[in-house]
C-alpha cells in the first residue's frame, strides 16, 4: 500500500542521522502504485528525490520537494539453466539480504558485495562495487518508471552506461526515472574472486573456499574497518578512489614510495583514497560534531547532532588537503542534497 506524508522527518531515513524534513514523502510497494500516483499527482514542477535507505546521502538542508521511497519486495526467477539463473529483485529489497539469499543458493557473482548498505534499487544507480566486483558485472536489466510519461521502461546493461560508481541514472537521466526492479545474471558455477590481498589474508586458514566463505571473510573485514551506522552516523566510503594514468602513479611514487595503488588496465591505476587522507594526518580526527573514523580515514562520521553542512564542510576540507599534498582531486561518492 502506498502512503503520502507532509512535512516528514528524514532523520531515520539517512544513515548519517541528519535531522531534516521533506515537504512531501511518498512510499509505494508496487510499480502500479507509483504509476497511478504520478498520473494523479503531476510533480513536474516540484523537486524530486528517489530515496532508498539513505546510506549514500548527506542532507545539507530541508528538502523542499517530494521524496519518493520504493518499498517493492520480492525475488522472481526469470530464467534458469545449468549455467546461470536470472533473478528479478524488487527495488525495495535490502541489498545484503539479496546477497545472503544468493550465497545460500550458491548463486555466484555478488558475494564480494556483501554487507554494502542500501537497497537493491540503488545498485544500478551507483554501480555499487567492492573488492574487485561491481554491480555492472551482474546486472542484466533495470526496470524503471519514467516520471514524465508514467511509462514503465526497461534498460539493458549497455543502456545503463556503467562506469566506476556511476551510471546513466546519475547523469542525463538523474531524477527522471524511478527504479522498480533489477534483474541479475548469477552463475551456478561461480568463478571466485579473491584477488584483493585482504580477502586472501582473511581466508589463509580456510580449507574450502567458496562463495559463502568469501562472504564471511568480507563481512569480517568490513565489520572491523567500518562503523555501524546504527551506533555512529556515517555513509561508508565518502570519496571515490582516484583513477589516474599509470605515468602519474609512477611520478607520485618518487615522492611517496609507499602509495597504495591498484592497476585496473594497462594505462590506468586506482589510488586508495583512504591512504591519501591518512597521509594528510586526518585519520581518526575529531572536529567537534564530525570527524573521520578511527579505523578508516575514508569514512566521515557524525559524532552527534551534526548538520549536513558540518559534514559537507569537513569533506571539502579533506579534498583541499589531499589536493595540496598530492595534486589529486578526490570526488565525493556520497550524494550531497
Amino acid at each position: 500500500m502506498d502512503k503520502l506524508f507532509e512535512n516528514y522527518s528524514l532523520k531515520n531515513h539517512n544513515t548519517f542521522g541528519i535531522d531534516v524534513n521533506a515537504r512531501y514523502y511518498y512510499e509505494f510497494s508496487a510499480a502500479e502504485e507509483i504509476v497511478y500516483f504520478l498520473k494523479e499527482n503531476p510533480v513536474s514542477g516540484i523537486k524530486k528525490l528517489i530515496l532508498g535507505s539513505g546510506s549514500n546521502i548527506v542532507f545539507t538542508q530541508d528538502f523542499e520537494g517530494i521524496v519518493i521511497h520504493p518499498k517493492i519486495r520480492g525475488v522472481q526467477i526469470v530464467e534458469e539453466t545449468t549455467e546461470y539463473v536470472l533473478l528479478k529483485i524488487g527495488a525495495g529489497e535490502v541489498w545484503d539480504n539479496f546477497v545472503n539469499y544468493c550465497c545460500k543458493k550458491n548463486y555466484g557473482g555478488v558475494e564480494n558485495l556483501s554487507l554494502i548498505p542500501g537497497m537493491v534499487g540503488a545498485s544500478p544507480v551507483q554501480n555499487i562495487g567492492a573488492y574487485g566486483v561491481e554491480a555492472k558485472d551482474v546486472i542484466e536489466e533495470v526496470e524503471a518508471v519514467n516520471i514524465e510519461t508514467q511509462k514503465i521502461e526497461k534498460f539493458k546493461n549497455k543502456d545503463c552506461k556503467f562506469e566506476y560508481r556511476n551510471s546513466v541514472f546519475k547523469n542525463e537521466l538523474k531524477g527522471k526515472y524511478i527504479v522498480t526492479y533489477v534483474t541479475y545474471k548469477l552463475s551456478k558455477k561461480p568463478v571466485l574472486n579473491t584477488s584483493y590481498g585482504k580477502i586472501q589474508e582473511e581466508l589463509k586458514n580456510c580449507k574450502n573456499i567458496n562463495i559463502t566463505s568469501i562472504r564471511d571473510a568480507i563481512i569480517n573485514i568490513r565489520n572491523r574497518k567500518l562503523p555501524d551506522p546504527e551506533k555512529i552516523g556515517n555513509a561508508g566510503s565518502f570519496f571515490k578512489n582516484p583513477i589516474v594514468d599509470s605515468k602519474k602513479t609512477q611520478e607520485l611514487k618518487k615522492d611517496f614510495p609507499n602509495i597504495v595503488s591498484y592497476k585496473i588496465s594497462e594505462t590506468k591505476d586506482k589510488i586508495a583514497a583512504g591512504w591519501l587522507i591518512e597521509q594528510c594526518g586526518l585519520k581518526g580526527k575529531n572536529f567537534g560534531k564530525v570527524g573521520t573514523y578511527k579505523d578508516q580515514a575514508l569514512v566521515i562520521v557524525n559524532y552527534g547532532d551534526a548538520t549536513g553542512k558540518d559534514v559537507f564542510n569537513l569533506a571539502k576540507d579533506i579534498q583541499q588537503k589531499v589536493y595540496d599534498k598530492f595534486g589529486l582531486a578526490l570526488n565525493m561518492e556520497v550524494n550531497i542534497v
